[in-house]
């Protein structure tokens, strides 16, 4: 496979061709460059306010989280082998799905949400152990999904250390 970044991007009317395709690339926002992934980040931040999770059962919110978890982890390795790129950087429903967890779990006070939003971006980013070993070493949709994830929690962690939830 080749370099996430080497594959060129597709274009709008390619991902409406699959569901697979529309969902990993989050709905058109892992078009946007630069910064596909802040992108995506910025769109499940946008789901957070659309999605009335408040008014759901700990149950119904875990049992969504769930599922888009494992149909990204389908969805993305589909994508991955078209595009014949691991983790093509275009693919953003890793973040949106990490990133909702995040918002999920900390305080709903705009200024923590913003400070996580950067918080997970920097982790994302820059990838540290265990992220880094996951993203270079699982090369299956469980790979994409899960060094997002690792992110979130090394967020939630961060931002609950700070604000003391």
């Amino acid at each position: 496979m080749k370099n996430r970044y080497s594959v060129g991007f597709p274009n709008f009317s390619w991902i409406c061709k699959k569901p697979e395709r529309l969902v990993s690339f989050g709905f058109g926002s892992g078009l946007i460059r630069p910064g596909s992934g802040t992108w995506g980040t910025v769109f499940a931040w946008l789901l957070w306010y659309i999605i009335p999770w408040h008014l759901m059962s700990n149950y119904a919110i875990f049992s969504i989280v769930l599922l888009g978890f494992i149909y990204g982890c389908i969805a993305c390795k589909r994508v991955d082998n078209e595009l014949g790129a691991h983790d093509h950087v275009g693919i953003v429903w890793d973040e949106i799905v990490s990133f909702n967890i995040v918002l999920l779990v900390v305080p709903n006070v705009f200024h923590v949400q913003f400070i996580s939003f950067m918080i997970f971006r920097f982790f994302d980013t820059v990838k540290p152990y265990p992220i880094n070993k996951i993203d270079k070493e699982v090369s299956s949709g469980i790979g994409i999904m899960m060094d997002d994830l690792i992110a979130a929690f090394y967020t939630i962690a961060l931002v609950a250390f700070v604000y003391k939830f």
